[in-house]
């Protein structure tokens, strides 16, 4: 799955939109590199967003179709 489809369907970016400018202006690395909105994502992958505070996940599950309820469970937060 693409990395800005996931930061949407995982609801942790409202809208793709968003997500896309947020890859293009630098600010989304996938295991440690810095990546455009077509990078495809692995489970097991680490995430960082470096918007304000920064945020740092595992991609846990891929699921393109995933309710609200089940967005917090494509994820897991890092410390």
């Amino acid at each position: 799955m693409r990395i800005d489809k996931f930061l949407k369907v995982s609801r942790i970016i409202k809208r793709r939109t968003v997500a896309a400018e947020a890859c293009d202006a630098g600010k989304v690395y996938v295991n440690g590199r810095q990546v455009k909105p077509a990078c495809t994502l692995k489970v097991g992958d680490t995430v960082e967003i470096r918007l304000g505070t920064p945020i740092i996940f595992k991609v846990t599950s891929l699921n393109e179709k995933a309710s609200k309820e089940d967005a917090h469970t494509l994820y897991e937060i890092q410390n």
